[in-house]
């Protein structure tokens, strides 16, 4: 198993920035992938920053958050983070970690979700 413990958000207003963390334990080995998605009231959950391990690095962004989000992780530390600036209202959702491990079948693990409130 793998645990995944988020931190980092809250209540911002436009054009700020707020930095997520994700601290991953347990099983952590032979993943394959790590970042973050979200979901909005009424709305699907979707992808928001995909780092892939095993394509060197590899990282995916969304369209909408292209230019203004960054995707990173500390191996020393089992930590990925989501740095985001120029925030914009259409930001608020609750934020998800998310883990892929690959050891024979895969494993997806998901964080509890934490509010990121974009508001005046």
């Amino acid at each position: 198993q793998v645990q995944l413990v988020e931190s980092g958000g809250g209540l911002v207003q436009p054009g700020g920035s707020l930095r997520l963390s994700c601290a991953a334990s347990g099983s952590i080995f032979s993943i394959n992938a790590m970042g973050w998605y979200r979901q909005a009231p009424g709305k699907q959950r979707e992808l928001v920053a995909l780092l892939t391990i095993t394509s060197g690095g590899n990282t995916n962004y969304a369209d909408s958050v292209k230019g203004r989000f960054t995707i990173s992780r500390d191996n020393a530390k089992n930590t990925v983070y989501l740095q985001m600036n120029s925030l914009k209202p259409e930001d608020t959702a609750v934020y998800y970690c998310y883990f892929k491990r690959l050891f024979g079948v895969v494993r997806e693990y998901w964080g509890q979700g934490t509010q990121v409130t974009v508001s005046l």
